[in-house]
């Protein structure tokens, strides 16, 4: 009997910590094939990145790429062979994957087939480069290319609607739906004979074609979650409101970051940018009655960030990769004169936002001289440009100014349509309160896709950060001095990306036309006349390589004063660590509220300083619009910024074999358990031997 229940007791034991072992959860010992598990991936916004490697830069960059995903991608199929992978779209342009689009071998094309993509969903800039680019490309991919708005003018369709995919016998419909956006922001000559129709109506259409042919239906979709310029029907939210059918989406274009979030009973999930993180859904479904039937439903947003790069894949592509390295590097001329842009005065606050700076005024140069505009207006989509004197390369055009398809288009405005203009973009800054030290950004502005904050050029003009958004713009003259007035008729250079977000509804221009008077890229050519390729022409053979930097100063900032000791006392603290500028909690966005002066220590050397208390946020401010690192993991949309989850929860997944259990968690109970078992077994074991010897 005591020896029953020593054995007892001992399997009592294992049993506990077998369980244990498995975080609680009991491993099948073979699949039902009644039960089958489909796991869905999709990629989206790729831009180019088929390695690890920044063009720009010239640098490696190991935040995501389409080899980093390949290792991911192997490693969830091992885990389930019943795994199907998606593209979104936005994968043939940017990081100068461009360079191949003409050409017989597309390197992001090539990637995905070695990945085995079943399916591409086209995006908005798979049409920058015309239908004939896009033809080329796609006929490349061994998977279904889908886009079912998109028809052809004579109404027939110009791309498949939906593809089904059978895994185990679960078959899975995608629809695969493109912004209609394209219509506005596109060059009419890249979509001439195609027309983008309503995303609700063709999706409600393609549910009816696959309704009864299909276990499940996913939508593919490059949109974001919430409507464009405030156009109904461009944003996932609406298609989920009026299509419960849909049993996910995974959705793209606005670079956001979502792990699951639920609409109308509909899962949504979207992946980033960059190959920065891959979205991934898993349907249970069971067998009944001959039928499959979903039971459960989950996404989630899987970190690429330091994940192992496919060496395999990284050798296909290593010729690509070779040729953009040796392009970028190539030399195009010399600067002299001064660095085109300063350090940061202090840190977390961008010198190309608070100064004119050469850079700036060179970008303004070039679009001036080729497209004979009296006022240009550009923005630069990075905060940390730099071009120091000495050789200057190609790729530090590319750096400095990262809009790949960016062109100067010049129209004929007035001077009030200029002022209005000029003062949405003013709008980027926060309005300055009693106390305030530093400029800040408006942090809803701050966490846009792309920056909106354009600066001027062939204008001298200040703006008053004391004064409301509306009233800021002052003293604009041109650069002889003349006052611009509302009635002059100006000719304005600047993207038409740009004007066309304006134009939109909702848009400052919102019911305006503007005469279009010159398009570089039809003047000068479809890549010559890109503001990338004209800078390079300019400095090469119009300033025979050699370039001059100075500053004209041409704008400035009201209403701080930098010579001031309260201002100094701040330069000094922020960058001493003593205190920081106000940031979103990732710190993505930084600078997005002014330092008062109550936020200053008491100790600091300010004039009335009894009087200052300590004012600095206990929390970060986070910002309220969709931005590149947007992280959304709930069931009723709220909306969180921290990309630290996402990493975590990856590293967990991989590593679990040698992560260190949690202090509290099932293992450390079972461990305290065992170990009483055991002591119990031991006493009950020695008593037995006491009782013989007696």
């Amino acid at each position: 009997m005591k020896k029953f229940i020593l054995t007892a007791m001992l399997t009592c034991i294992f049993s506990i910590n077998s369980f244990a072992l498995s975080d609680g959860k009991v491993t099948p010992a073979a699949e039902n094939t009644d039960n089958v598990k489909v796991t869905i991936l999709g990629s989206s916004d790729l831009h180019g990145r088929f390695v690890p490697w920044e063009y720009a830069s010239d640098k490696e960059n190991m935040t995501g790429s389409l080899t980093q995903i390949s290792s991911l991608v192997s490693k969830l199929r091992n885990e389930n062979p019943n795994t199907i992978l998606i593209d979104a779209g936005d994968a043939i342009q940017d990081n100068m994957v461009e360079t191949f689009n003409k050409g017989p071998v597309q390197p992001m094309v090539l990637g995905m087939n070695y990945l085995n993509y079943d399916a591409w969903v086209m995006g908005n800039h798979e049409f920058n480069f015309g239908l004939d680019v896009l033809k080329n490309v796609t006929s490349q991919f061994n998977g279904a290319v889908l886009g079912g708005n998109i028809y052809n003018t004579d109404g027939s369709r110009f791309m498949d609607a939906t593809t089904i995919i059978e895994k185990n016998g679960v078959k899975i419909g995608i629809i695969g739906i493109t912004t209609p956006m394209i219509a506005q922001f596109e060059n009419p000559d890249h979509i001439k004979g195609i027309e983008f129709r309503d995303t609700v109506k063709e999706t409600k259409k393609a549910i009816a074609d696959l309704t009864g042919k299909v276990d499940a239906i996913i939508g593919v979709m490059h949109m974001g979650l919430e409507n464009e310029n405030n156009i109904p029907n461009t944003g996932i939210s609406d298609i989920a409101k009026e299509c419960p059918e849909l049993t996910a989406i995974i959705g793209g274009h606005m670079h956001a970051l979502v792990k699951e979030t639920t609409i109308n009973g509909v899962l949504i999930t979207e992946p980033s940018k960059y190959g920065q993180a891959l979205s991934k859904i898993d349907l249970n479904f069971t067998k009944k009655d001959g039928k499959y039937q979903l039971d459960s439903k989950k996404t989630d947003a899987i970190n690429i960030n330091n994940l192992p790069s496919d060496t395999n894949l990284e050798k296909l592509l290593e010729p690509y990769h070779n040729n953009l390295r040796e392009n970028v590097n190539s030399p195009i001329g010399e600067l002299k004169g001064i660095n085109m842009v300063d350090e940061n005065e202090i840190a977390g606050i961008p010198t190309i936002h608070m100064d004119d700076t050469p850079l700036v005024d060179f970008f303004h140069e070039v679009s001036l001289y080729y497209s004979n505009a009296d006022v240009i207006g550009l923005g630069i989509d990075n905060d940390a440009p730099k071009l120091d004197v000495g050789p200057i390369k190609k790729k530090d055009i590319a750096f400095n100014y990262r809009y790949t398809s960016g062109e100067i288009t010049v129209y004929e405005v007035k001077g009030s349509d200029l002022k209005k203009y000029m003062e949405w973009s003013a709008g980027y800054y926060n309005t300055l309160n009693p106390g305030d030290i530093t400029v800040s950004f408006n942090p809803k502005r701050r966490a846009s896709k792309y920056s909106t904050n354009d600066m001027f050029g062939g204008i001298n003009y200040k703006i008053d950060l004391t004064q409301k958004e509306g009233n800021r713009i002052k003293d604009v003259k041109f650069k002889d001095g003349r006052e611009i007035k509302d009635t002059d008729v100006i000719k304005l250079g600047m993207n038409s990306y740009r004007m066309e977000q304006l134009l939109a509804k909702g848009g400052i221009f919102d019911g305006l036309s503007f005469n279009k008077l010159w398009d570089s890229k039809v003047a000068i050519g479809e890549e010559a006349g890109t503001i990338r390729n004209m800078s390079i022409d300019y400095i090469m053979n119009v300033k025979k390589g050699l370039i001059e930097s100075k500053k004209e100063n041409n704008w400035t900032i009201l209403g701080i004063d930098r010579t001031s000791k309260e201002y100094k006392k701040v330069v000094e603290l922020v960058n001493n660590g003593t205190i920081k500028v106000p940031s979103t909690e990732d710190g993505k966005y930084t600078n997005i509220a002014s330092i008062n002066i109550k936020d200053l220590p008491k100790d600091s050397l300010i004039d009335n300083a009894d009087t200052i208390t300590p004012n600095i946020p206990s929390t970060p401010v986070t910002p309220t619009t969709p931005g590149d690192t947007n992280i959304i993991n709930t069931t009723d949309t709220t909306i969180a910024t921290s990309t630290n989850e996402s990493s975590t929860t990856l590293k967990s997944d991989i590593n679990k074999a040698n992560a260190l259990p949690k202090t509290g968690s099932i293992l450390d109970a079972t461990a305290i358990i065992t170990l009483s078992l055991i002591s119990l077994a031991l006493g009950a074991f020695l008593l037995r031997k006491k009782h013989k010897v007696l």
